[in-house]
């Protein structure tokens, strides 16, 4: 299999959510070129479904100026090695105060690896338990919103829901049998 050569790699950016590298590179051919590479942890992101109904989060997202629904989803970019099953238990309960007594494993998928090394592990909660909230600083304004999937479903296909995580980890789920 043909390989392409990184003959250099830079950081252009840094902060403690993500790095920015360019990469000089080398193909096959030998022509050389550049890659910009978007370093991220991976995430998690939660299908919380109880008695035919989701639970989802609403926040305002910054890049595209909106308020958007979504999964329960997060990193811990203190803890980037955490166990993903830890990590899906505490973003759900952070995000949502919900407390699956089931949690099944889905799958891995990457974001965005065009451009990005950042991937997410895709979990399915049942057997929900209603808690308490405990958001991050960052998270200021998020809400928990439960409705059916039907109304889910709807709002997928009409556009109103644009993650692209969400709306794959609720699609691989379903062809996978397991909502």
């Amino acid at each position: 299999m043909n390989e392409i050569k990184t003959l250099h790699s830079e950081v252009v950016y840094q902060n403690k959510w993500m790095t920015v590298r360019e990469d000089q590179i080398e193909r096959p051919s030998g022509a050389k070129g550049i890659y910009g590479v978007v370093e991220k942890p991976d995430f998690v992101v939660i299908l919380p479904i109880q008695n035919d109904e989701v639970y989802l989060v609403e926040q305002y997202r910054y890049a595209v100026k909106q308020r958007l629904l979504e999964f329960p989803q997060g990193a811990w970019e203190s803890n980037p090695d955490a166990d993903p099953a830890v990590l899906a238990a505490g973003e759900l309960k952070e995000e949502t105060g919900l407390v699956a007594g089931n949690m099944v494993y889905v799958g891995f998928q990457y974001l965005a690896y065009g451009y990005s090394n950042q991937g997410y592990h895709i979990y399915l909660a049942t057997d929900l338990t209603q808690t308490e909230r405990n958001l991050d600083p960052e998270e200021e304004g998020l809400v928990a919103k439960k409705m059916s999937i039907t109304e889910f479903e709807q709002k997928i296909i009409s556009g109103e829901i644009k993650d692209a995580s969400t709306v794959n980890a609720y699609g691989l789920s379903k062809l996978k049998g397991l909502i």
